[in-house]
């Protein structure tokens, strides 16, 4: 064999044990982080910390069932708000992508992509707290929906560009409307994307803390009224994570672990549900 195509040889198999190398030094924290919650809050979790509030100080037991709803009607309530303002957004992108308006709202979305969570809470802050005189899950929720805005708009774009234009040609053929081709044929043959791109912003936005110091603010009752303050488990973990006190520290390891299985849950399914849409094209 030729010196030079030995070389070639040797030097491709040295870059593929870097590559292997690296990529395995990516995983590594990672599996180091899911071990050591899951070790620290696994055991803590049963029926009685699903279901019951926390209790004060120097009570033993206690349990997170305030965070877990108002996490739960905090990102469904955000949820209606950026998913149809999300979707919309996206599919004007990808049918008007040389339009000036397109372009500028592009550029917005690439710059609110960006935008630290804890800057969007002091917005929030400002816009609906300190008018309405008072700290609340509703604004809470418009913080969290600002967040998810970039993530809906984008995924919902890149699927819906993706999709072949004879599509649209041929229901606009059969004398199908423009809003009927929408509704009818663009979105449900891109729903599988669309979806993704949906569960990766509740993914992203069900820990975030920062927004919500200033705006949900917490509340260690069960509240589900939407204008007044209202727990989640990103504010419950950091409230008694930093505490002095033991119990609240289980308290808090107890709520990562569910956190961090949710949001893996939330990951897994959104990685299935893109196999299944890059299959289908």
């Amino acid at each position: 064999m030729d010196v030079h195509i030995k070389y070639r040889i040797g030097k491709s198999g040295v870059f593929q044990v870097v590559v292997a190398v690296l990529a395995f030094a990516c995983v590594v924290p990672l599996m180091f982080i899911l071990f050591y919650i899951l070790k620290a809050g696994i055991t803590k979790i049963n029926w009685n910390f699903l279901t019951n509030l926390p209790k004060p100080v120097g009570e033993t037991g206690g349990g997170i069932a305030n965070a877990l709803i108002g996490t739960i009607m905090l990102v469904l309530t955000a949820s209606a708000f950026a998913i149809p303002v999300g979707i919309l957004c996206g599919i004007y992108l990808s049918e008007n992508r040389k339009s000036k308006l397109a372009y500028w709202s592009r550029l917005c979305i690439d710059i609110l992509q960006g935008v630290p969570s804890i800057v969007i809470g002091i917005v929030a802050y400002f816009w609906l707290v300190k008018p309405l005189g008072a700290f609340s899950a509703l604004s809470g929720s418009a913080a969290l929906a600002i967040m998810m805005l970039p993530t809906i708009v984008s995924s919902t774009e890149e699927t819906l560009k993706l999709l072949p234009d004879t599509l649209r040609e041929a229901a606009f053929a059969l004398g199908m409307p423009f809003h009927r081709v929408i509704l009818k044929v663009i979105i449900p043959c891109g729903f599988s994307g669309i979806l993704s791109g949906v569960m990766l912003a509740v993914a992203r936005v069900s820990g975030e803390t920062a927004p919500l110091l200033f705006t949900a603010f917490g509340n260690p009752y069960l509240s589900t009224n939407i204008l007044k303050p209202m727990q989640s488990l990103p504010l419950l973990i950091f409230n008694y994570a930093t505490s002095p006190y033991n119990d609240w520290h289980d308290l808090a390891w107890g709520a990562s672990c569910i956190l961090l299985i949710w949001v893996l849950l939330l990951n897994i399914f959104t990685k299935l549900v893109t196999r299944k849409w890059k299959v289908q094209l």
